[in-house]
């Protein structure tokens, strides 16, 4: 069983906004991918971004700059 650690979870709106997103993060070099939804968040279309907490900061850049609004950023155990 694979131990659980701390994620700064990104949940979209919409399934266009986190394919957006992933190929903007790809084009940037910025750490993560995306993942099913977790089961403690409840939003969105079912995908999130998945990163080291540490990164909140830079991903918020980007998503600004993409034009991304998320439906929510969570720090949780995935």
């Amino acid at each position: 069983m694979r131990k659980k650690e701390y994620f700064l979870i990104i949940a979209f709106h919409s399934t266009h906004d986190a394919m957006a997103f992933e190929e903007t993060c790809h084009d940037r070099g910025a750490e993560g991918r995306l993942i099913p939804l977790p089961k403690e968040i409840s939003a969105g279309c079912g995908l999130a971004w998945c990163a080291q907490p540490d990164a909140e900061e830079s991903l918020t850049g980007i998503l600004a700059q993409a034009g991304i609004i998320p439906q929510e950023k969570r720090v949780c155990l995935v």
